[in-house]
């Protein structure tokens, strides 16, 4: 699977360089800054990816919350964030959390996007 991240984002980056670190040979990681190849791998504007992790798995594409439960479970030692995350109600508040934050720090980081 890849997973496509803004690594120009400090507080991205840095969580992703902890998955990273892990090795997992099933995922790509690719970064999104200027990057016309992920935006037609995923069929998502510049914006799109700017917004939210996205992953793609086979044929499928899977975005923020969902995108790191997929994450969590490919990864040995952060299976139990994964368990944890999943259950209905904790992933609903998990959602809610996600988008406002990704809300904030995309607009934090869209000086980036291509004109």
């Amino acid at each position: 699977m890849k997973v496509y991240f803004n690594d120009t984002c400090k507080i991205c980056s840095t969580e992703i360089n902890l998955y990273k670190k892990q090795n997992i040979k099933e995922i790509e990681w690719v970064d999104i800054t200027n990057n016309k190849s992920a935006e037609r791998e995923t069929q998502k504007s510049d914006k799109a990816l700017l917004r939210r992790l996205h992953i793609k798995d086979g044929e499928s594409i899977i975005c923020g919350a969902e995108a790191f439960l997929l994450v969590w479970k490919t990864i040995p030692k952060y299976r139990f964030l994964y368990s944890f995350f999943k259950t209905p109600i904790i992933f609903t508040l998990f959602s809610l959390v996600y988008e406002i934050l990704a809300f904030f720090l995309f607009f934090k980081n869209k000086k980036q996007l291509s004109r």
